[in-house]
């Protein structure tokens, strides 16, 4: 079973920062797809950027140059550094880990349980 936790969100105003992490534990988490998520009230989910195992990243046309994925394997954590934060940013931002199919073939996909971005303007 793998496990995700999120932290570092909050309350900022428009054009400041935040950094997200994600700790990840019970599997192999270099082995791990990584990403992050959002979803605002009346929304589907959306992908905001995510990182492969191998260090590849993509990010949604409406983050791109703000916003920043990395993993650091030593410590199983994934980060999103968020710059010049706009309020269209707010949401509830979710970690996701996708296991390799070699270490699961019945679950390959977990979630964590978000956490709040508010940005005022």
């Amino acid at each position: 079973q793998v496990q995700l936790v999120e932290s570092g969100g909050g309350l900022v105003q428009a054009g400041g920062s935040l950094r997200l992490s994600c700790a990840a534990s019970g599997s192999i988490f270099r082995a791990n797809n990584m990403g992050w998520y959002r979803q605002a009230p009346g929304n589907q989910r959306e992908l905001v950027a995510a990182i492969t195992s191998g260090g590849s990243t993509n990010y949604s046309d409406s983050v791109k140059g703000r916003f920043t994925i990395s993993r650091d394997n030593a410590k199983n954590t994934v980060y999103l550094q968020m710059n010049s934060l706009k309020p269209e940013d707010t949401a509830v931002y979710f970690c996701k880990a996708e296991v390799p199919p070699w270490w699961s073939s019945t679950r390959r996909h977990y979630w964590g349980q978000g956490t709040q971005v508010t940005v005022s303007s």
